[in-house]
């Protein structure tokens, strides 16, 4: 199935702009596509700009054709993957940047995770910094019981929920 040659005006015209394009403009993509609309969107766009299909034309946009390709394939990276999507549409929401390496976005989940892990709240936080001490002590039941205060103030602590029941299962098994 031959695709159809592509126009030099677009590819000159989307080389020139596609700095100041997000990923979803580049994707012409609205921010709360699907996973599968995200998909389709790369492998059309793949098509049309991926130096193989656009290798009997000049050099200049032949060249251009590959950095379009490059950051196409980069903006599929990050949007299909969950993780760097969220931390992608914070950058975006924060006015950051358009764009987003890899390891940035790993980075930035990671940061969250960790804060997540330590608490969103003063209260949160100081609740589970008593559970870590009672822990390290071989205080089980004062671990459990600050773990509770924190979840008090964090009910949707996932890394919270986690490690009291990872607490309660250690008591169960009389640890």
């Amino acid at each position: 199935m031959a695709q159809a040659a592509i126009d030099p005006h677009e590819i000159h015209a989307l080389a020139r702009i596609m700095d100041e394009l997000d990923y979803y403009q580049l994707l012409n993509l609205k921010p709360g596509a699907s996973t599968a609309e995200i998909r389709r969107a790369f492998h059309s766009s793949s098509r049309s700009f991926h130096p193989d299909a656009n290798r009997t034309l000049e050099e200049p946009l032949r060249e251009q054709c590959e950095r379009i390709s490059k950051r196409i394939t980069e903006a599929y990276c990050v949007l299909r993957d969950p993780r760097r999507r969220k931390a992608y549409d914070a950058r975006l929401e924060s006015g950051s940047s358009l764009r987003i390496q890899l390891a940035e976005a790993r980075q930035s989940h990671e940061e969250q995770r960790k804060a997540e892990r330590r608490g969103a709240t003063a209260q949160g936080r100081q609740f589970h910094g008593k559970a870590e001490a009672a822990l390290k002590r071989g205080d089980l039941a004062a671990a459990i019981q600050n773990m509770q205060m924190a979840m008090t103030f964090e009910a949707n602590n996932a890394g919270f929920k986690a490690m009291l029941a990872e607490l309660r299962e250690r008591q169960k098994a009389g640890r």
